[in-house]
């Protein structure tokens, strides 16, 4: 559960924007013999973004790689905007915020290596993993509980949720027998 202070912090968020390798998967990058790329998602972690959207949050990717696995698994999520191959991860938050009319002091972002440095210098709330780097851990603050692609996200998007305080009306939706 959150503390008090980081659900005060997160009540202004307008925008969660994500990492893709070490937040949205393990980080690890798998290929075949035929040079095929193979990703993991967290199903939970696509449902809380889901859920955040719902509560008038935007969701943005930024990530510096490309990959077809990316898109498609973001467009099936109607993800708002996403950003690949984008190696200034800063320069992508201040678009993406002009182009969604943001102010990035209104973004959390949610990052683990150095990349994502330039993108913590300017968002108003900076998230990591157990697993990011001491630096990017240095300056975050929320390190979550669970690991990169292993629900971190969907922690992120509840605690969104309580800040909003939308989290129960919409887990009655879940919970409610019809009639």
């Amino acid at each position: 559960m959150a503390s008090y202070v980081l659900l005060e912090q997160a009540r202004h968020i307008e925008a969660l924007i994500l990492d893709v390798d070490g937040i949205l998967s393990d980080g690890f990058v798998t290929l075949t013999n035929s040079g095929d790329e193979i990703k993991s998602f967290d199903i939970r972690d696509g449902l809380g973004m889901k859920l955040v959207q719902q509560a008038g949050i935007k969701v943005i990717i930024i990530t510096g790689r490309k990959s077809n696995i990316v898109e498609k698994r973001m467009s099936d999520l109607g993800v708002d905007l996403v950003y690949q191959g984008r190696e200034d991860k800063g320069v992508a938050l201040k678009e993406a915020c002009a182009q969604l009319n943001i102010d990035p002091e209104d973004c959390l972002y949610m990052g683990d290596d150095w990349p994502d440095l330039s993108a913590f210098a300017i968002a108003g709330m900076k998230v990591t993993v157990p697993n990011g780097h001491v630096e990017v851990r240095r300056r975050a603050d929320l390190v979550t509980q669970a690991m990169g692609g292993r629900g971190a996200v969907r922690e992120v998007c509840d605690m969104l949720l309580m800040s909003k305080g939308v989290y129960q009306e919409l887990l009655e939706k879940f919970i409610s027998i019809p009639h």
